[in-house]
């Protein structure tokens, strides 16, 4: 099966200070790109634990000895690297959103090109799927989500036509539903926005990042880091509250002595962007930002 390239390669594994005999995570697997490099440059006795939920991934493990694919949601990073032996790593990739695999894969429901049941579950064991969000919200639940995950201006009024349209059946009775409220000439990225806002709630993607973040100190090793590519604003914002302020709400606290609470020290100020060429070669990389964290060494 065809993965696309992965983003940012060589920037996001260079900013994990990979050590020959370290530990490593990487939270995204999907097509094995990430994974393929943090390996090259690990030593015979290295070790790279992957995790995807996406049976599909399977088909992509390395034969590697120094591999072990976890097939679990990478909320539970903590629990699932513990029951494989590793209490501690020395650095975490997490490649966010959604993989070209699973776009491409008409019958999954991720993308408007292709009619398809509304499905759009990164795990498919799950029983949630998109047919229950547009089918048995409520116009305010919908409405929120629209706002909050797609930033769409005319959530309740697309709530509303979607309530008066139910039941809704595929991908394209939503496009057939939805087109209708896109500002002239941005149809595309309309659509666009509203099936990443149902993706985000099916999958509960930023609670999931959330719960990623605040395991992240406890299992990196102390100089261990935690590097981030964010697709959007609101992954983005999580990564960059969580990185300066230790909190998702970007409020800093201090301690007495006015040092900033903070489990981990951000070492990109500014988040890195691909480079254009990057962008001409796969598309899917226009919106990256790539920020990493260090944890503190305490000194006692």
């Amino acid at each position: 099966m065809d993965y696309h390239k992965p983003v940012l390669l060589h920037e996001s594994v260079d900013l994990m200070s990979i050590r020959e005999d370290g530990i490593y995570a990487d939270l995204t697997f999907g097509g094995g790109g990430h994974s393929q490099e943090i390996l090259n440059r690990l030593g015979p006795n290295g070790k790279l634990f992957a995790f995807d939920q996406d049976p599909d991934a399977k088909n992509n493990v390395p034969n590697d000895p120094r591999f072990t694919l976890i097939e679990s949601n990478f909320r539970h990073l903590k629990k699932m690297l513990r029951m494989h032996g590793a209490r501690k790593v020395d650095g975490i990739l997490g490649d966010f959103g959604i993989s070209s695999h699973q776009i491409d894969e008409g019958s999954r429901g991720f993308s408007l090109r292709y009619e398809a049941p509304l499905d759009m579950r990164m795990n498919p064991d799950r029983a949630f799927s998109a047919k229950e969000v547009l089918n048995q919200y409520g116009e305010k639940q919908l409405r929120d989500l629209f706002f909050r995950y797609g930033e769409i201006r005319s959530a309740g009024a697309l709530s509303r036509a979607i309530l008066q349209a139910r039941p809704l059946e595929t991908t394209f009775d939503l496009v057939r539903v939805a087109e209708g409220f896109a500002p002239r000439n941005k149809r595309g990225q309309f659509l666009a926005q509203v099936f990443q806002a149902i993706r985000i709630e099916v999958n509960e993607e930023l609670l999931v990042i959330e719960e990623m973040l605040q395991q992240a100190p406890e299992v990196l090793s102390p100089g261990g880091r935690l590097v981030c590519i964010s697709y959007h604003s609101l992954e983005d914002r999580l990564v960059k509250n969580f990185f300066r302020t230790g909190n998702f709400e970007g409020q800093p606290e201090k301690d007495f002595y006015g040092n900033l609470i903070r489990p981990l020290e951000p070492v990109t100020r500014k988040p890195i962007a691909p480079e254009a060429n990057e962008i001409n070669e796969n598309p899917r990389a226009r919106s990256a930002k790539l920020r990493a964290a260090e944890l503190l060494i305490k000194n006692d």
